[in-house]
């Protein structure tokens, strides 16, 4: 007898016992079912729910990979910011990658059309790379860099090219290397932001790799647009580095200005990221009004070390905002998202006094919590800028101020009503693909475009436009349900933190609560306790699983509740030795593990348990993938008795695509009304996924061989997973039926590693009816 076998066999009657009589527990007392002790329940901090006419609706994700070259189509294709023509039908957008600007036609915003691109090789050479867009009557002004990596002599131009046969009419010359424009609403003059930006792995004398001063300085260029094109002309703006100093901005000498704002009155704000500060420009006369510091902030509640966990007891201290984007509400003030570069960067934002300089208001530790509520939170990036917002845009809806603010690596949108700059409020957050970075309200056509940046195909993680539309007319055509669909609460002010939900199920005492748990993704492995009552679904509770009485991390792919108290967790290995059934007590602590036989943990790889169910006595377990003794596309279920320590095996049929370098696998069992549901899914998303689906199995009578089980079809979930028309996800992991009888349906976001970090819950309503009958 094997080692492995050793424990299990001694084991044994601990199990069932635990299967049998249940865990230490309290009684339910409608149901008179005993349940686990229950946590302390966390309470909602943040009102998601709004009314339809109040909201911006996800309309349609367009990934611009579809838009570049068939050739092409395989490389790094991105949309980074993007502009509109006058009638609000075309959205242009730039290529940064992909070395050109493509046209998408938004005509019907629910079905954008690819218009195909303009490579920056027909303007002028297949290195130039474009950094920003704006449309200007039949034109768009194309803002190109064209330095090429020559950091000591930058260079750049405008072009101006005609939308209706995108030929180029005129061609503007710089005189440094551009980043972002912007158009006064007159139509005046452009502002455009002259960068002439540091090189990051040059290392200035007596200074640090990539920091300043790295000469040349920046300046801003102003674009008359009067007459036609062949008339306009460029006014360099310069900085007073004494004024700059005098102000307290980091290395004055050598400026690099980011991003352009204009407000009504023609005054352009600029930020100047490096050195942590803002100017204010009269645009008219190109004036330098004001020169002011951004100031540093110091920001607790944040999670500031990339350790796997997500501890939000972390701090920065007087850290410098060094602000990206900024935009002008109303003629006074000014926002600016605090994405930092080199030295700082406070995951936040602000808004400034243009005429004082004072902050009025600062974000804090508020769009961190955001992104941990709803599950967003990027633990890989807890020790550099966290969320890092960098996009930011200022548009009226109703009358009133609202500022949109882009987190770069949490992939989201806030919107805040700011008609009370003193007091910003926050409304919605609106889900994105990966790396937003244009935020381009249209308020002629009620529209929001988002575009994103990240790009990779092997992922299958990819840049796209998101098209938003703000009231009651598009919410019959909105997505469903509208993001968030799963949040979690607050205890004592700090939001329970969550992401990759690969599990679900029932609680037998309560019909509208469910049980979740995270993967490895983050640690240590909590259970969380999920409220169905709430609009979004609320995370409640969390139930830290201990070992000797120290939390453990564990990679939990499967959960099963026990019907007198406890739990059964299905954890995957790294290797076949690895997987284990997990008993857990009501408490959390673990009672009994449990390892596969070695004929079948030996031959198994790095695909193992996925899901598990509890019959009666017996354990139901799913292995995701084939085992390397059994046929190729043959998925093995598998039956654990406690009672004898006895495992029976059984053969399930994979689907197949003609993908290449596709997989299927299993991802959840589940138990329910004398059959087996199996979710079987493949590892493709966005338009190219195929196969996300619930089978059903008959429970089998015989002893297992590992016979091959028939299936058929209970439900396909690809149009559940499209409704809500984002990128569809490729890890559609969880579902379990509630003690309410409805279906429910979660997907694992990957704690945002190769994914763009959505998670979707549906609710399917009645499960008799979501599952055929």
């Amino acid at each position: 007898m094997t080692a492995s076998h050793l424990v299990r066999a001694t084991a044994t009657a601990t199990i069932a016992a635990l299967l049998l009589a249940g865990c230490s527990r309290d009684t339910d007392r409608e149901t008179g079912a005993e349940a686990p002790s229950t946590p302390e329940r966390a309470t909602a901090a943040v009102d998601f729910e709004l009314p339809d006419a109040q909201r911006y609706h996800r309309m349609a994700t367009y990934p611009v990979y579809l838009n570049a070259p068939a050739d092409r189509r395989d490389d790094e294709t991105v949309a980074e910011i993007s502009t509109v023509t006058p009638d609000g039908n075309t959205v242009i957008y730039t290529d940064a990658a992909g070395k050109r600007i493509g046209f998408l036609d938004v005509r019907d915003p629910a079905n954008p059309v690819g218009q195909g691109t303009l490579s920056l090789s027909e303007l002028g050479n297949a290195d130039d790379q474009p950094t920003s867009v704006a449309a200007v009557g039949e034109y768009v002004l194309v803002v190109v860099d064209t330095t090429g990596g020559d950091f000591t002599n930058p260079s750049g131009r405008v072009d101006v090219v005609r939308v209706a046969d995108r030929s180029r009419v005129h061609s503007v010359e710089l005189g440094g290397q551009p980043d972002s424009i912007a158009v006064a609403d007159n139509g005046a003059f452009a502002a455009i932001a002259i960068e002439n930006q540091r090189d990051e792995e040059f290392t200035p004398p007596g200074g640090a790799e990539g920091g300043l001063p790295q000469p040349p300085t920046g300046f801003v260029a102003l674009l008359d647009l009067t007459g036609a094109p062949q008339a306009w002309t460029p006014r360099r703006v310069d900085f007073d580095v004494e004024t700059a100093r005098a102000a307290g901005l980091d290395t004055p000498e050598d400026l690099e200005p980011e991003y352009v704002s204009i407000n009504s009155r023609s005054q352009v704000a600029v930020t100047l990221q490096e050195n942590n500060g803002i100017a204010i420009i009269d645009g008219r006369t190109g004036v330098v009004e004001q020169i002011f510091s951004a100031g540093s902030q110091s920001v607790s509640g944040i999670d500031t070390a990339e350790d796997g966990r997500v501890d939000q007891s972390g701090a920065i201290t007087d850290t410098p905002r060094e602000p990206d984007a900024i935009g002008w509400i109303g003629e006074r003030h000014v926002a600016t998202a605090n994405e930092g570069d080199w030295k700082g960067g406070t995951r936040g934002w602000t808004i400034f006094d243009a005429g004082t300089g004072e902050v009025t208001w600062d974000a804090g530790n508020s769009i961190e919590q955001l992104a941990v509520r709803t599950g967003l939170h990027i633990e890989d990036r807890a020790e550099s800028k966290g969320p890092e917002p960098e996009g930011l845009a200022i548009t009226e809806i109703g009358g009133r101020p609202v500022a949109l603010v882009a987190s770069e690596r949490s992939n989201f949108v806030a919107v805040y009503d700011v008609g009370d700059v003193a007091a910003p409020r926050f409304r919605q957050i609106l889900p994105t693909t990966a790396g937003p970075e244009g935020i381009l309200p249209v308020p002629a056509r009620d529209l929001l475009v988002i575009s994103t940046e990240a790009d990779d195909a092997e992922a299958g993680v990819r840049a796209a436009v998101n098209v938003y539309g703000f009231g009651e007319q598009f919410a019959a055509l909105g997505g469903r349900p509208p993001f968030p669909s799963i949040v979690s609460g607050d205890v004592d002010g700090t939001p329970i933190p969550w992401g990759a939900l690969g599990a679900l199920t029932a609680d037998p005492a309560d019909e509208n609560r469910l049980y979740t748990s995270t993967d490895n993704a983050y640690g240590p492995s909590r259970i969380l306790g999920i409220d169905l009552t709430r609009t979004p679904a609320l995370i409640d509770t969390e139930l830290p699983i201990t070992d000797g009485g120290e939390p453990v991390a564990l990679d939990v792919e499967g959960l099963a509740a026990q019907p007198d108290g406890g739990f059964v967790l299905a954890v995957e290995g790294e290797e076949g030795l690895g997987n284990q059934l997990v008993f857990v007590a009501a408490d959390g602590t673990i009672q009994t593990r449990v390892s596969l036989p070695s004929d079948v943990a030996e031959n198994l790889g790095g695909q193992g348990f996925e899901g598990v169910a509890v019959d009666g006595d017996a354990v139901w377990v799913a292995v995701q993938r084939e085992v390397k003794t059994d046929p190729k596309g043959v998925a093995r279920l598998g039956r654990y008795s406690p009672a004898d320590d006895r495992w029976e095996w059984f053969g399930y049929p994979l689907d197949t695509t003609d993908a290449e370098g596709d997989w299927i696998g299993l991802s959840e069992i589940q138990v329910h009304d004398g059959s087996l549901l199996i979710l079987e899914r493949d590892k493709l998303n966005g338009p190219d996924a195929r196969v996300k689906a619930i089978y059903r199995v008959s429970l089998p009578t015989e002893q297992g061989n590992v016979q091959v089980l028939p299936k058929t079809l209970a439900r396909n979930l690809l149009p559940d997973l499209q409704a809500g028309r984002g990128y569809t996800q490729e890890k559609v992991e969880g579902f379990a039926v509630a003690g309410n009888g409805n279906l429910y349906v979660v997907t694992d976001n990957d704690g945002l590693d190769d994914a763009n970090g959505e998670t979707v819950f549906l609710d399917l309503g009645p499960a008799r009816e979501a599952l055929g009958g």
